[in-house]
């Protein structure tokens, strides 16, 4: 059996405002807004069939490395995305104080 969840990129839908990623036909995601400069992590789904496989953490972790790499600061209005930056403080300095 391969590593489906390092397989799967996770992927900007910029038309739909999230961040997703396609795992065993279901689709996990992170919606967001964005202002200048800023962006809002509204919610995270992740569907039941897919959930304990670390697919929130990976894509928290991913949306957070972009924002960090496009200059952007965070609004984590999603409780998931707050708690993983709670759990990982090196993500602290991007929350728009």
């Amino acid at each position: 059996m391969t590593d489906e969840i390092t397989e799967n990129a996770i992927i900007d839908n910029k038309p739909h405002h999230r961040y997703e990623m396609h795992v065993d036909s279901e689709t996990a995601y992170i919606a967001y807004s964005r202002a200048p400069g800023t962006i809002t992590f509204i919610h995270t789904i992740v569907p039941a069939a897919l959930s304990g496989r670390g697919i929130g953490s990976k894509m928290a972790k991913f949306v957070l490395d972009e924002a960090r790499e496009n200059g952007e600061k965070v609004i984590p209005q999603c409780p998931f995305v707050a708690a993983y930056i709670k759990k990982h403080p090196e993500y602290s300095e991007l929350v728009l104080s």
